[in-house]
């Protein structure tokens, strides 16, 4: 073990993991309860495209990225609100037009490249000491945007039309939510690459959501399960030389498991969760 934390570039994955995964399980519980979950697998296919482009461009690609995936999350909404579909169907829209802004910038630049593919599928252990301060950022950011609009983020996540009769500024509210998603899924793309960072906002809050019986609760409980989530994934990865993504995302989904076994162990199906 001491070898393992006597690596700089280990240190760096630790930390950034641990604050990102963090990030994400909190997120995920009001992502899940609105049933937004697929929102983060939209964005990671729309992030594809900002990656390609900045590497196209020779312009740092996580910058690139975040900026198109902000910029999609709000258009996410707007096209809810304007054209009257429903969230999957503008989640659907947006993704599939990113995705597909991804491949002709690829096929633009001749080839796929150890970089992209490094986006695509994680490379957790190249995070740099900027990465690193921005993961702290981030996960500051959003402890302190929850905490600061804990009521009206719930009141937005169980009943929305409520919250605005009640005077409640829902779109701000849902702007927010969505910027700090999109920032979330960017961050989250170098830990599990973009291919699976929609499974650190969606696994550790369908786990937490099954045992939970307060919605605090369940933001704590997925907030750790996310947090070991990372940590026991890195460590077995180093040990057994496995991908560090794909077992970062395996022990989340062996939690939810677990989790789902212990719902119907302690009591009967079909009763609420809180």
């Amino acid at each position: 073990m001491e070898n393992l934390f006597s690596y700089a570039f280990m240190q760096r994955a630790f930390l950034a993991g641990f604050l990102i995964s963090v990030t994400c399980g909190i997120l995920g519980v009001f992502l899940v309860l609105r049933r937004d979950a697929m929102v983060g697998h939209g964005l990671a296919h729309v992030t594809f495209g900002g990656v390609a482009l900045g590497l196209l461009l020779y312009v740092t690609p996580i910058l690139v990225a975040l900026g198109v995936a902000v910029f999609s999350a709000l258009g996410i909404l707007k096209l809810k609100e304007r054209a009257g579909l429903y969230g999957d169907t503008a989640i659907g829209i947006i993704s599939s037009l990113g995705m597909a802004l991804g491949i002709l910038l690829v096929t633009l630049a001749g080839s796929f490249n150890v970089d992209l593919f490094g986006y695509l599928f994680g490379n957790i252990l190249a995070i740099d000491p900027v990465e690193v301060w921005m993961a702290f950022i981030l996960a500051f950011a959003v402890l302190i945007t929850v905490a600061l609009f804990y009521q009206e983020f719930v009141f937005l996540t169980f009943d929305s039309e409520s919250a605005k009769t009640s005077g409640v500024r829902v779109k701000r509210l849902e702007a927010l939510m969505a910027i700090l998603t999109a920032v979330t899924v960017v961050l989250g793309m170098r830990v599990v690459g973009i291919l699976l960072v929609s499974a650190l906002l969606v696994i550790p809050a369908a786990a937490a959501l099954q045992v939970a019986r307060s919605f605090k609760e369940a933001l704590i409980i997925s907030a750790i399960l996310a947090g070991i989530s990372a940590v026991t994934g890195l460590i077995m990865a180093f040990y057994l030389d496995w991908p560090s993504s794909g077992t970062i995302v395996s022990v989340s989904g062996l939690f939810f498991l677990i989790f789902f076994g212990a719902r119907f162990h302690r009591r009967p199906s079909g009763e609420g969760r809180f």
